[in-house]
């Protein structure tokens, strides 16, 4: 699976445990915290395309919000560690996404925030 579609699943994920207010993603695990700002990220730049009712089959099919809260606790602390590399290899939102919604691009700090917030979340999990 590509480096996009674990960034894509892992941020789909995030966003469905926060938007069902989901507090147990598997038998094995906990929803990561998630708190506002990381939230505001998310809804800005990454939701858009991965979920249900987008246009997009590619983004749907790499990451479906109401099949994420199935993540056992090791392919989460997985998609947590992607989402690290994904962003700091600057693969997400797409190029060609961002020519048309150049107000979706994470700006360095918004980087930041997901970046230390997916880093903890996954340290948290591993404990």
């Amino acid at each position: 699976m590509s480096k996009k579609s674990v960034f894509m699943i892992a941020v789909l994920f995030l966003f469905t445990a926060y938007s069902v207010n989901a507090t147990v993603i598997s038998s094995e695990s906990k929803a990561p915290a998630m708190p506002d700002n990381v939230k505001a990220i998310i809804e800005k730049s990454c939701i858009g395309c991965h979920n249900t009712d987008s246009k997009n089959d590619k983004a749907k099919e790499a990451l479906d919000m109401k099949t994420m809260e199935s993540l056992s606790k090791p392919k989460m602390i997985h998609a947590l560690k992607e989402i690290g590399e994904t962003l700091e290899e600057n693969e997400m939102p797409p190029a060609k996404f961002l020519e048309k919604f150049p107000d979706k691009k994470l700006t360095d700090a918004e980087k930041k925030i997901l970046l230390d917030w997916a880093s903890n979340e996954a340290k948290s999990l591993m404990k």
